[in-house]
């Protein structure tokens, strides 16, 4: 059995295809971390240009409460930086005691009204300079969206037990070794543990490093995030069978896997961000990932009493695969 899987593994590491597989969401990862850690939060500052000599040094000392300020020699300069499509610059001039301002019209609804408020807010500037003013600490930007993006590279990293499953099979196929294992005394059992076992630890490894990349769950969570890659890993070796026992060439079963991986993707995604409920929620637990999807994010923000349910689902999913894959072989074998 040993030697068995050892063979496994050696055909697996001869795929490129499979070990790109391993190696893509582990990069992803670490470029997620990477971005994590750059602040963003200039992206959404103001920007304001002024000519020179033009407005007051207590105007200037104003603008600069909300934003940073350049000045500009000629009316020119300034209109060529307001047209820039790469910065969301708003110019500002005088005219008579107050302010006006210009924009380019491709700037973000954010930089507009901040234009069109700016000479009015300017006209109040005495009485506003009266009121409590309380700065709130600013959010980041990228922090809801990261947990989305690398929850979602967990689920294409345990998938790849599905891709090295598949592969390993189709090559078997166009190989003439699936005739070779037909002959060999090797009970069917024996070889579906094979196979399984291969994809099994290859997603599981995939997700492991993945995770360690990028999330900092508390302790106690670490044992629930385990379990869910165990059982995500196994559903997803289990459907790699069957992708490879129904792949008849290398471009179909690369087909099935593209569209069964955007459906791994897609519904928990569009589910989550429709905060979909009812029985439109249930149909998307049909959908294995969803529940790891599911688990995964409550993790992240702590809640772990929910992912016993979604834990429950996988194993459910866990059990039906693996019968239903092996009622097909015997089914097959019959036949013969």
């Amino acid at each position: 059995m040993m030697r068995g899987f050892f063979y496994q593994f050696k055909s697996v590491w001869k795929d490129k295809f499979c070990m790109m597989s391993f190696l893509l969401p582990i990069v992803v990862a670490l470029a997620l971390n990477f971005i994590g850690g750059i602040d963003l939060s200039s992206v959404s500052e103001f920007h304001f240009g002024v000519l020179e000599r033009d407005l007051s040094a207590q105007t200037i000392v104003w603008l600069e409460r909300y934003g940073s300020v350049t000045v500009y020699k000629s009316q020119e300069e300034l209109t060529d930086a307001i047209n820039e499509p790469s910065t969301y610059m708003i110019g500002v001039t005088s005219a008579g005691d107050g302010i006006q301002t210009m924009v380019s019209g491709d700037e973000l609804d954010l930089f507009r009204q901040a234009a069109d408020t700016l000479p009015a807010l300017y006209r109040g500037r005495e009485s506003a300079e009266q009121i409590s003013i309380t700065v709130l600490e600013r959010p980041d930007l990228m922090a809801g969206l990261q947990n989305i993006f690398i929850v979602i590279t967990l689920i294409v990293a345990m998938f790849m037990g599905c891709t090295f499953n598949a592969m390993n099979i189709i090559s078997e196929k166009e190989n003439g070794v699936e005739l070779v294992n037909q002959i060999l005394p090797m009970t069917q059992s024996g070889y579906v543990m094979q196979k399984i076992f291969v994809g099994f630890t290859g997603g599981c490894l995939s997700a492991v490093f993945t995770a360690g990349c990028y999330f900092r769950i508390p302790v106690k969570y670490v044992f629930l995030m385990l379990v869910l890659i165990l059982l995500s890993s196994f559903i997803a070796a289990l459907i790699g069978l069957f992708i490879g026992k129904f792949s008849e060439s290398l471009m179909v079963g690369v087909v099935y896997i593209k569209i069964i991986m955007i459906v791994f993707m897609a519904v928990p995604l569009v589910s989550y961000l429709a905060a979909a409920e009812g029985l439109i929620s249930v149909f998307c637990y049909f959908v294995p990932s969803s529940a790891s999807f599911e688990g995964i994010m409550n993790l992240t923000i702590g809640d772990g009493a929910v992912v016993t349910k979604d834990m429950f689902i996988l194993m459910a999913h866990c059990i039906i695969w693996f019968l239903l894959y092996l009622s097909i072989s015997k089914w097959q074998i019959k036949k013969k």
